[in-house]
């Protein structure tokens, strides 16, 4: 009776086994995802109500900034701004007296939603004239922004500057402005 009796408790056990396997495999392991999915998800929409939170708290600013680009922006035409850009660089070099060296704009396609007027300008001064150059093309609304600059001695004792800049015109579409 005995050996009856083992293998009845180990066909229980082995039931048993089976039963937890089958519990874990179809029931907890699904659960366990589900809920860990759950707290992705979450989290994500957390991270996203904070952020829109953020946003609406910005709004008045964000709206301010895109009227003050949209009003400094260069014309839709990339012939008109390319001439903007001209007229704007011929301005700043007038004003602080600098040297002209060259100029050379060239558009660039970006998306549908707006285009970049590339520019690559060199100008030669002395420290004062490069320096009023630059607070002039700072202060100066046009929607342009200053990429890179590049400033080299061209004597010994550094009194003669030449200074290298690439700056970048933001284009609007005429729908958008």
């Amino acid at each position: 009776m005995e050996i009856k009796n083992r293998e009845k408790l180990l066909l229980i056990l082995t039931g048993g086994c089976v039963v937890l396997f089958l519990l874990n495999w179809l029931v907890i392991s699904p659960l366990i995802t589900s809920w860990h999915h759950r707290s992705d998800r979450i989290a994500a929409l957390r991270k996203s109500l904070a952020d829109g939170a953020i946003l609406l708290r910005r709004g008045d600013s964000i709206r301010e900034r895109w009227a003050h680009m949209s009003t400094n922006a260069l014309s839709s035409t990339p012939t008109t701004a390319e001439r903007q850009l001209f007229d704007a660089f011929d301005r700043w070099v007038r004003a602080s007296g600098v040297t002209e060296g060259s100029f050379k704009p060239q558009l660039k396609d970006t998306d549908e939603n707006y285009s970049v007027m590339e520019c690559r300008a060199d100008v030669t001064g002395n420290a004062q004239t490069i320096g009023k150059f630059l607070d002039n093309l700072k202060a100066d609304p046009l929607g342009i922004r200053l990429q890179s600059l590049e400033l080299t001695s061209r004597d010994d004792n550094g009194q003669q500057l030449s200074l290298g800049l690439e700056l970048n015109g933001l284009l609007l579409p005429a729908t958008n402005q």
